[in-house]
């Protein structure tokens, strides 16, 4: 089936012309991320945008949600007034399934603990035109790859990891609830030129050698935060001879070092996939507008006169790479790694070996590990280490299932998960013996960060490809590397593993009996949505307040984070995923995760008001209720990692009225301004030192609050003394309406309230 043709034939009869207005206007050949941001622009325009600095309205192709954030934006969407989606979109069921004991298992148990979310999910999507496909169909980007992404297209996900449709030639962001509302609403969706990355791909991947590793390497190269308002655009022909799914784990990962999306131009693999998962139409549309669709010849010809910035990477020389531990961007080459264990004392042994997830749960990537894992049942190897799989779809588990997959696995002592992301996202109950023992995971997932996957500090977690994942599970040791090391079998026989082998797409071609998709009502009106008042899950919106319309003066210091800030520390998820469509009771994790710059403690801060000390959220609670407002310190790329806007509602919910840093992951900033609050930054980031614990905080200039100028934050200290700091801010004339008006959601009703009246 071939989803929303009519809107990517209109998409694709647009595009010559746009391009070429694009080029004439820009004077210049273009990069494929420039035809395609120019392609979609809100309203034309004669005048070029400058990359890193002007603020670009966009009209995204469509919507993806996944459930847990999809409650809050849904939540937020039934109030703006529409009685249907502007753009296609689609909620997906992938975050609530704990894994536990195996796929059959869990996906009943979360049915059952879930129901009353699932079913606010289902009413509400057929009320408003939404697909939904329903739990056990499938991570959100996996679902999405296999029947929505397009070459050329723009699409917009409350999820980071959205970018994994880049894979197939889309511009692909992820982004917080709010905007996916604006855009579900019908408005224009906003976003910073990016400035643009080129990554140079020369020769082929052989033997050992995935896709995985490309993007494990360049996370090495320019850290989580180096590609921080950035699109990585590859290309060259080792960007052609990578399968589209390997394409799509690149784009995935793209997020760990904090690139708005990543992106590969349209080539023969990716038609291939498009024909494989039933698209031949698409395919052949792309096709004939193919020159569009991937960056001029001049850029591939001078790629330093069109990005801001060039990587060059052989395939050839490529290795293996293993990164970790607790940061996604600690890249270790496999000749290096087994040095790299022992010289930090990091747990040799292998505990548990993970394969699957949205990154790596492709065909491909099955095919590969599953190739690795017969070897250990033919050479009669013991496999050391637990072994987990987690299908990424219905059709992929299936289609594996089918061609024995599953089977090799099972051989081997693998256990099948859900069609979910577990473990990926903290969902996984895991069982250890002693969960303050210093131990070592590894897995082909995306995060690494501490306790992102079972919620153990003690737990080092390792990132790699599903061949090397297997590769390890099969040792038992992470010393271990397959490309050199022997192994002693079951008859004390010393062997080494071959290569990995697998196939790009199922010879036999995809099947599945049922993938898990709803269609939504064509008329909903008439559909109730489904949310209990005594719901501790589900809670309706109220509107936010606006702003006073004066200085903020006499602001609380809450608390001064020290180092990593993500939003797994502002807002985790785990067992606080469950929450996820109740405001005030997941409010209860705000900032628990960070630590405390003055006793370097989690969830411990003072309470300017008793002197005691206490939890944050409660000391947040305290301070809301004495009718105190609340600030928040932070240290470098405040809020990496996931898009999760719970961890910006929260802080408006429980009173904190600005969030100052020393520098703001893009997802988290942004999302931080559609609530109505002040995201600030030190103009000085030593002044970060000059906030002490019992500070009541000023910030002043907002009552001439403007673009580009900064604003003042006033430290006075206990003894008498203060510190006048200045800060700044990106605000742009709508963002400031956002913080005046309370939100940007106040705005967007009174907007909607407007044209109802006329």
């Amino acid at each position: 089936m071939v989803f929303d043709i009519e809107m990517i034939k209109k998409v694709y009869a647009a595009l010559p012309g746009k391009v070429e207005a694009t080029r004439k206007m820009l004077g210049r050949p273009l990069t494929l991320s420039e035809k395609i941001l120019y392609a979609h622009l809100f309203s034309a325009t004669t005048t070029a945008f400058e990359r890193g600095k002007s603020y670009v309205e966009f009209a995204p192709d469509r919507v993806a949600m996944q459930d847990a954030t999809a409650q809050m934006a849904l939540l937020q969407f039934m109030t703006c007034g529409r009685d249907q989606v502007a753009v296609p979109s689609t909620v997906h069921c992938d975050h609530l399934i704990q894994a536990k004991t195996g796929a059959t298992e869990d996906l009943a148990t979360a049915i059952d603990t879930n129901r009353e979310v699932y079913d606010f999910l289902s009413s509400i999507s057929n009320k408003y035109g939404i697909g939904f496909w329903k739990p056990g169909a499938g991570i959100i980007h996996q679902v999405v790859l296999e029947n929505y992404a397009f070459p050329g297209g723009m699409m917009i996900g409350t999820d980071s990891h959205t970018p994994n449709a880049g894979g197939l030639g889309m511009l692909a962001i992820g982004v917080g609830g709010a905007d996916a509302v604006d855009v579900m609403a019908g408005l224009a969706w906003e976003l910073k030129m990016p400035k643009l990355i080129g990554v140079k791909l020369t020769g082929k991947l052989s033997g050992w050698v995935s896709p995985k590793d490309v993007i494990l390497k360049v996370a090495g190269v320019l850290t989580v935060k180096g590609g921080t308002g950035c699109i990585v655009e590859y290309f060259g022909e080792g960007a052609d001879s990578l399968s589209a799914t390997g394409k799509g784990t690149i784009c995935n990962m793209g997020a760990e070092i904090g690139a708005t999306c990543s992106v590969f131009g349209y080539d023969s693999k990716i038609a291939d996939y498009l024909k494989a998962t039933e698209r031949a139409e698409i395919a052949s549309l792309a096709d004939g507008v193919r020159e569009h669709l991937r960056p001029d010849a001049e850029v591939y010809a001078d790629p330093t006169k069109y990005y801001d910035q060039v990587i060059e990477i052989d395939l050839n020389e490529l290795e293996p790479h293993v990164n970790g531990p607790f940061t996604p961007d600690l890249a270790w080459p496999i000749s290096k790694f087994a040095q790299a264990v022992k010289e930090n004392n990091w747990p040799e042994k292998l505990d548990v070996a993970l394969i699957g997830s949205c990154t790596n749960s492709s065909y491909e990537d099955i095919s590969r590990a599953a190739s690795l894992a017969k070897q250990a049942v033919d050479k009669n190897l013991p496999v050391k280490a637990e072994y987990t799989i987690t299908p990424g779809s219905e059709l992929v588990r299936f289609t594996i299932e089918r061609d024995g997959f599953l089977n090799t696995f099972e051989q081997i002592g693998g256990v099948v998960l859900a069609n979910a992301c577990g473990p990926c996202i903290g969902q996984w109950a895991r069982h250890i013996d002693d969960p303050n023992r210093k131990n070592s995971i590894i897995t082909s997932f995306n995060r690494n960060f501490a306790k992102r996957n079972d919620g153990l500090a003690a737990t080092h977690a390792f990132v790699a490809s599903p061949e090397i994942v297997t590769a390890l599970a099969i040792a038992g040791d992470l010393t271990f590397n397959p490309l050199t090391d022997k192994l002693k079998n079951k008859d004390g026989k010393e062997v080494m593993l071959d290569e990995p082998s697998g196939y790009e797409l199922p010879i036999k071609g995809f099947s599945v009996d049922d993938p898990g998709y709803q269609a939504p009502a064509e008329d909903g009106k008439g559909v109730e949505v489904l949310v209990s008042p005594t719901s501790d899950r589900l809670q309706l919106l109220a509107p936010f307040p606006a702003w006073e319309g004066t200085d903020l003066k006499g602001l609380k210091l809450l608390i001064k984070a020290k180092g990593k800030c993500t939003t797994d520390h502002i807002s985790m998820a785990g067992p606080w995923l469950k929450y996820r469509g109740h405001l005030d009771n997941i409010s209860n994790n705000m900032l628990i995760g960070a630590i405390n710059a003055f006793n370097d403690k989690t969830d411990t801060v003072k309470n300017e008001i008793t002197g005691e000390y206490g939890a944050v959220p409660a000391t947040a609670r305290a301070y809301k209720a004495a009718g105190a407002g609340s600030v928040v310190i932070g240290d470098e790329n405040y809020g990496e990692g996931s898009s999760r806007e719970h961890a910006a509602m929260e802080p408006r919910h429980l009173g904190v009225r600005a969030i100052l840093v020393k520098s703001f992951a893009r997802i988290h900033e942004t999302n931080l301004k559609k609530q109505g609050m002040l995201g600030l930054t030190f103009a000085n980031k030593d002044d970060y030192d000059k906030i002490q614990e019992d500070d009541t905080l000023d910030i002043v200039g907002l009552t001439s609050f403007t673009p580009g100028v900064g604003l003042t934050v006033i430290a006075n200290h206990k003894d008498g003394s203060k510190d006048e700091i200045p800060v700044n801010h990106t605000y742009n004339e709508q963002q400031i309406q956002w913080f005046k008006a309370g939100g940007a959601l106040n705005v967007i009703r009174a907007e909607a309230a407007k044209n109802k009246k006329a």
